[in-house]
């Protein structure tokens, strides 16, 4: 199932051409069919087809979808509106929690991701000494990833070892310390978000990226994920 369409992409390829209020206004109505409404529609399709699978992650219309309108209080761009479309599912079901799946549209390509995007700073440590503390777990969940070829994204990666981080003896360990983003990511075309099979598509990269979160969950918290009961 995907509620996208041509119609959702025109959208915000339009937007991007009147990025100002009183053509968002004169055209809010359209937004809200083609480009909010499936959205939620495909959030809450994932999180029934999560629950049927034991893949602890939710979320709903209400509270997975992230607003149209951009923080532009520190922003040289004061274009008002965003032209992508995204949600989250999570474990609790809100934008905020740590460790999520996201997937996004815009006018030119859909993505799907799951992990620790721009942890804080505080929870980025904890994630980088459980690297160092539990050196074989994280091993496994790095190999596990390359093998279903989604090796972690080294985007905005630094080129030095964050301070307070000696090197370790492992190459591999300490190219992951640098990493400001804890994620797997995977590009999709316009015509796979167009597709009913989107759903089919997010089932089948959640598997691979669960690990990840529950390695994550474990670090942040100090005890296993909740089971789903």
């Amino acid at each position: 199932m995907s509620g996208f369409s041509p119609a959702t992409t025109a959208f915000q390829t339009a937007l991007a051409a009147n990025n100002n209020r009183e053509w968002f206004l004169a055209h809010k109505a359209e937004y809200e069919t083609v480009v909010k409404a499936p959205l939620a529609a495909l959030v809450e399709t994932l999180a029934l087809a999560f629950a049927a699978h034991d893949v602890p992650l939710t979320g709903s219309g209400k509270n997975s979808i992230f607003r149209i309108n951009r923080d532009i209080r520190f922003a040289t761009d004061k274009s008002p509106y965003k032209t992508n479309a995204g949600a989250v599912l999570s474990r609790d079901g809100t934008r905020k929690a740590r460790g999520i799946l996201y997937i996004h549209i815009t006018p030119t390509e859909g993505l799907m991701a799951m992990g620790f995007y721009a942890p804080e700073p505080a929870d980025l440590a904890i994630l980088r000494h459980a690297m160092l503390d539990r050196t074989q777990a994280w091993a496994g969940i790095e190999a596990g990833l390359a093998r279903a070829g989604h090796a972690l994204s080294r985007e905005e990666a630094l080129t030095r070892l964050p301070k307070g981080f000696d090197a370790p003896e492992s190459a591999a360990l300490a190219e992951a310390l640098k990493l400001r983003h804890l994620i797997i990511r995977q590009n999709l075309s316009l015509d796979e978000m167009y597709d009913p099979a989107l759903v089919e598509r997010v089932l089948a990269f959640a598997p691979i990226g669960l690990p990840l979160l529950q390695w994550g969950w474990r670090a942040l918290h100090g005890t296993k994920p909740p089971s789903r009961g």
